[in-house]
């Protein structure tokens, strides 16, 4: 049978602060380790799945991680090469691609010349905004006086983001999307953030709700990486969530945007079922991080978890004796933990196969050898890191 890896990111799961971590400000963070502290005697907690494909044997986590006498995995983690700990950055390192420099951030909101040229370009009558802020926050604050003066709502946060709140009743969905295309043509050279963000909103004030139409506009990748040279040797790669957007369409064959992580969970299953040939199904579950970590809402973030490990049977009984199932995160983002921000933290990595031998990979010091360790699965070079298994 053909080969197909299952690469599934579980969005800001990190596993412990990295050695690095007190350059970021991050010390002490573990989001998956603090949620086990909190939750483990909990009758509502439980992550058995996860566990036996070694998540509590991995070197150095967490004693509140359950161990598992029998493993059938492999199991091991990752600390960061490039110079952030943001979505796009922590993608691109799993696919070989070492970002040498941060995104640029903008703590006091973007530089006039940028509003300037966006509002001109998209012929608007302004912007409410233009700081840092939380998603949600800035809809209650802003949201009445977007939807009386037609005034899109720009902010940023902590992460290299150019981030458009508009209600869905003002600007037509595909208004947004043109907006975005535009800022990210605008935003270029010193002002070059990793994504610009579209965030649709509805409801009446006090009522205001994101809806799941979000997309991200991103930066183009460099083209030496694991998904680009899968495409060359005709092995196509099925991007599922915010996959195709975290890529730019850089090596996407095919993708599929969902609303949530169980629709993610869904279009893998219906991707599994109807795509027998070889390839890569590449899934991004990001309410890990966009709902619970941002919004530092730890009992939804425990339950979260909870609710994959219980449909990841459901995965591993459809996976044929050449698949590969491979299971990581991007970065942390800790819901018990100061602020808002990503944490700088290792990353769990978990590998299966009905074939693969139970192993400790250990500790591994780039996301990229887990790119390294697909593309040798299926004989293709993926840059920058070292094979695992």
């Amino acid at each position: 049978m053909a080969k197909r890896v299952i690469w599934i990111i579980l969005d800001s799961v990190g596993i412990g602060c990295a050695p690095d971590a007190e350059r970021f400000d991050d010390a002490g963070a573990d989001t998956l380790g603090h949620i086990y502290e909190t939750k483990k005697e909990k009758e509502d907690f439980s992550l058995p799945n996860l566990e036996s494909l070694g998540l509590g044997m991995i070197d150095g986590v967490n004693k509140s991680i359950n161990s598992c006498d029998k493993t059938r995995g492999v199991y091991f983690k990752c600390s960061e090469k490039s110079a952030g700990k943001d979505t796009t950055i922590g993608h691109w390192e799993m696919t070989g691609i070492i970002t040498q420099r941060p995104f640029p951030t903008f703590k006091d909101g973007f530089p006039k010349e940028v509003i300037d040229e966006f509002i001109k370009e998209c012929d608007l009558p302004g912007v409410l905004g233009n700081k840092v802020a939380s998603g949600t926050v800035i809809l209650d604050e802003l949201g009445n006086e977007h939807i009386k003066t037609g005034k899109p709502i720009v902010y940023t946060s902590a992460d290299s983001v150019f981030q458009i709140a508009c209600h869905t009743d003002i600007y037509p969905i595909e208004k947004l999307y043109d907006m975005c295309e535009k800022a990210r043509k605008i935003l270029r050279d010193e002002n070059a953030v990793a994504r610009v963000i579209a965030r649709p909103f509805a409801g009446e004030e006090g009522q205001f709700y994101r809806t799941s139409d979000r997309r991200d506009f991103s930066l183009k990748p460099d083209g030496n990486n694991l998904l680009v040279n899968l495409n060359k040797n005709n092995i196509p790669v099925y991007a599922v969530g915010k996959i195709e957007d975290i890529f730019a369409g850089v090596g996407i064959s095919e993708a599929v945007h969902t609303k949530d992580n169980m629709d993610g969970v869904d279009k893998t299953i219906e991707y599994m079922k109807n795509k027998k040939e070889e390839c890569l199904i590449f899934t991004n579950l990001v309410e890990f991080d966009s709902k619970w970590g941002h919004r530092r809402d730890l009992e939804g973030y425990a339950q979260g978890l909870v609710d994959f490990d219980k449909r990841l049977v459901e995965i591993m009984e459809l996976m044929t004796e050449d698949d590969l199932l491979v299971i990581n995160a991007d970065h942390g983002c800790d819901p018990t933990y100061k602020g808002t921000d990503h944490t700088r933290e290792y990353i769990p990595v978990l590998m299966y196969g009905k074939n693969l031998a139970t192993a400790n990979a250990h500790v591994r010091d780039t996301f990229a050898d887990i790119g390294t360790t697909i593309g040798s699965y299926f004989g293709v070079v993926s840059p920058n890191g070292k094979e695992v298994i």
